[in-house]
């Protein structure tokens, strides 16, 4: 009988690095708010926390988890500004995932 831990590593071998990629990039992109925020990023260049939640119904611990998600899907990043926190898309990243989803 094999162990879990057995099983997973096989099942993770069995799929090549770009499906692994790409479902680590659909798991980021699969909550709608995710969608509305990395939307509202790109449209905009950049935004400050404070200003997504005066767009998006939810909560200010609501949006910041959504951001964590994001940020450590590597499709935003965010950089410290005084007691706030300004987000951007890495447009790298938004290629790439482009470029993963156009190979399907």
């Amino acid at each position: 009988m094999q162990t879990i831990a057995v099983r997973q590593l096989r099942n993770r071998s069995a799929f090549g690095s770009e499906d692994r990629e790409i479902a680590a990039l659909a798991r980021a992109l699969g909550h709608p708010a995710r969608v509305a925020i990395l939307r509202h990023l790109t449209r905009r260049g950049e935004c400050v926390c404070g200003q997504l939640v005066d767009r998006l119904p939810l909560a200010q611990a609501t949006v910041s988890q959504h951001l964590k998600v994001l940020k450590d899907a590597g499709l935003i990043e965010g950089e410290v500004e005084g007691p706030r926190v300004c987000y951007c898309v890495r447009p790298e990243s938004l290629r790439r995932l482009r470029t993963l989803l156009g190979d399907l």
